[in-house]
């Protein structure tokens, strides 16, 4: 089926068809596209060069990518109606959305055309057999090279407009120069591979430093014209009681003068939030840690940042940015391994200059993030480098040895679904093997906080979640397949604090994994590991571990909630009061979908008189009919929880 047709937009639909035409002019009608994961990507082009597969069935299309990003769509006419304004206020109504994704998901992706990818939007595959059979499992420093065994012989890109830079004219790969300058390197050593380069500037995306810094003759092709794309913007997540729990335990494995890697997400922000709450306001964190930490088997820190943090990592968003304003990230590096020694041995190195602060791979995240980064002054802008995947997740790059001096203390955090008690870890996938996301740069940098002497990964995970009304264990006994082996086993952090895995056996990983688990699946996991010889029979668990539960939590962290140290949105949000509640109802809802007994006894249980300003925002509060009445009262009783 063809694709819908995109807004018109004469000057900018001319210059792309010129652009297919050259393309396919100059490479033939087999077209194997590597283009950037995320924010890097120039839909309007990419739609442009489906589009003409879709009509000429002799071109033979292969996209191969990662992270194609899409604008929320309701699954609900309820959802719908909380989400449009939503959706239009974050992206506006001409978001030019990948024509590609869109009979993905509606499964009328033409023969001629695949697309492969090597991370998903989270849960975004799930169930989509198209999506699931063209996943390609491959470490993300793997996948300039995969993508040179699968022919990619165009490579097409968003990049930031020009600036002077050492009194010359320069472009920046901007948000992606992960994969990129990775795929380039290894297409110059290959002069015999048949390759065209496509870039398009981007007025809004920042010019960023480090090697993202080219010339311009990196590209084949440069287009100028406006791509009419809004930046994508993610929306600020709400951080729940767990979810600071969870960052609060995290945030006492960091050292001050160390180095710092993280991901996005609530767990990220939690983990945030707590590092700003112990540098600006000691006294109340280190109050918070007495009542959490009860037996803490790993040395904590708890001391405010006076040589601050570096940041290097593959992801570089909202995050980091709310660290540096915050005081946080400061610590500077500089690319001489000398300067590096004598600065790390607390000598002033004031002949090399400002150093960075911050070294990503690739960026993403919310509007005001976007924003930090443009207004950057331009003494403050080398502070934060952008640079190829090959350098930020691997110590293995031709400088191990300053990359290792940049990275003192290193502290490689990230998330994970599920972990078995021996410490191997599920984060990018389910038990037949649906993809619902991918396993990204995850096992490199696990893998490299084992390679250097005083490097730690951590991984974060609620303990517990909730499906269909009951809650379920993410601590587990062992699972079909993993994403981190246990021989990687180190710090493992739920809301019930951190287990110390490294170099322990088999019975003291169970033993401290039980202490951070659900105290309602505590009993089934100790009869598995004494079933299974892993465990003494005589062990019991410490009396005060099963005090793991939710409630208990809330309990002791109260003061703190009053107070508003542990805010749901710790860095604001996109949503309004009304909205910010409606979404928790619809999530509520979701949650108990499987259950009719459940649904009808929240509905039994709704009182809509209370909750007309949340009705009304869903054009419920005056239903005109059965159905509108229904769910009138099933909200009002999800909104009552």
């Amino acid at each position: 089926m063809p694709p819908e047709p995109a807004a018109s937009n004469t000057a900018l639909d001319t210059v792309l068809e010129n652009t297919v035409d050259q393309i396919i002019c100059r490479l033939g009608k087999r077209l194997v596209v590597g283009t950037p994961l995320g924010l890097g990507k120039p839909n309007r082009l990419i739609n442009a060069l489906y589009r003409r597969a879709c009509a000429d069935t002799s071109i033979q299309l292969e996209i191969v990518t990662a992270l194609s990003l899409d604008i929320p769509q309701s699954q609900h006419w309820l959802q719908a109606r909380l989400m449009e304004p939503i959706v239009e206020r974050l992206f506006g109504q001409d978001y030019p959305r990948l024509q590609y994704l869109i009979d993905l998901k509606r499964h009328q992706l033409p023969d001629n055309v695949a697309i492969s990818e090597f991370y998903f939007q989270s849960g975004a595959a799930l169930g989509n057999a198209s999506m699931q059979r063209r996943y390609i499992s491959s470490n993300y420093t793997h996948v300039a090279r995969d993508m040179m065994d699968r022919g990619v012989n165009l490579i097409l890109q968003l990049i930031s407009a020009p600036q002077m830079v050492n009194a010359q004219t320069r472009y920046s790969l901007s948000c992606n120069p992960d994969v990129t300058l990775d795929l380039k390197a290894l297409l110059d050593a290959a002069p015999e591979h048949k390759v065209m380069a496509v870039a398009q500037v981007h007025p809004d995306l920042p010019f960023m430093h480090g090697d993202a810094v080219i010339e311009a003759n990196f590209f084949d092709q440069i287009i100028d014209e406006d791509p009419q794309q809004p930046l994508f913007t993610v929306p600020r997540v709400p951080v729940t009681l767990r979810d600071h729990a969870v960052g609060f335990h995290a945030s006492g494995l960091i050292e001050d003068g160390g180095t710092l890697q993280i991901g996005i997400g609530s767990l990220s922000d939690a983990l945030v939030h707590s590092l700003i709450l112990r540098h600006r306001h000691n006294d109340r964190y280190r109050a918070i840690a007495n009542i959490l930490d009860v037996e803490p088997s790993v040395p904590r820190r708890f001391e405010a940042f006076d040589e601050g943090l570096y940041g290097a990592s593959e992801m570089f968003m909202d995050g980091f940015m709310h660290l540096y304003r915050a005081g946080i990230l400061k610590r500077e590096v500089f690319d001489d391994l000398d300067l590096m020694h004598r600065a790390n041995d607390g000598e002033a190195v004031a002949e090399a200059g400002t150093g960075a602060v911050m070294d990503g791979g690739f960026f993403l995240g919310s509007k005001p993030f976007y924003e930090f980064l443009q207004g950057l002054e331009d003494t403050e802008q080398p502070r934060f480098r952008m640079h190829g995947v090959g350098r930020i997740n691997q110590l293995y790059g031709g400088n191990e040895a300053l990359e290792i001096e940049q990275r003192r203390h290193a502290r490689f955090v990230n998330t994970c679904m599920m972990m078995t008690v021996m410490g191997a870890a599920v984060s990018d996938g389910l038990a037949d093997y649906q993809m619902v996301s991918g396993v990204g740069g995850q096992y490199n940098f696990v893998a490299m906080a084992h390679a250097m002497a005083d490097g730690r990964s951590a991984l974060m995970l609620r303990s517990a979640r909730e499906s269909g009304g009951k809650l379920n264990s993410n601590i587990i006994w062992d699972y079909p397949h993993n994403t981190i082996p246990r021989h990687l086993r180190d710090w493992v952090v739920t809301e019930y604090g951190v287990a110390n895995l490294r170099g322990k056996t088999d019975e003291e990983c169970i033993q401290a994994m039980l202490m951070i688990t659900d105290a309602a699946f505590q009993d089934e996991l100790i009869e598995q590991a004494k079933s299974a010889g892993k465990l003494a029979l005589n062990w019991i668990i410490p009396s005060y571990a099963r005090n793991n539960t939710e409630s208990y939590l809330r309990e002791v962290l109260q003061p703190w909630i009053d107070q508003n140290d542990l805010p749901e949105y710790p860095f604001g949000s996109d949503f309004t009061d009304i909205e910010q509640r409606l979404i928790h109802a619809l999530q509520r809802l979701k949650a108990l979908a499987s259950s009719k007994m459940a649904m009808l006894s929240t509905a039994w249980s709704g009182q809509p008189q209370r909750f007309q300003q949340e009705l009304n925002r869903v054009g419920l509060d005056k239903p005109r009919s059965l159905k509108e009445k229904f769910y009138a009262r099933l909200l009002a009783g999800a909104l009552k929880r």
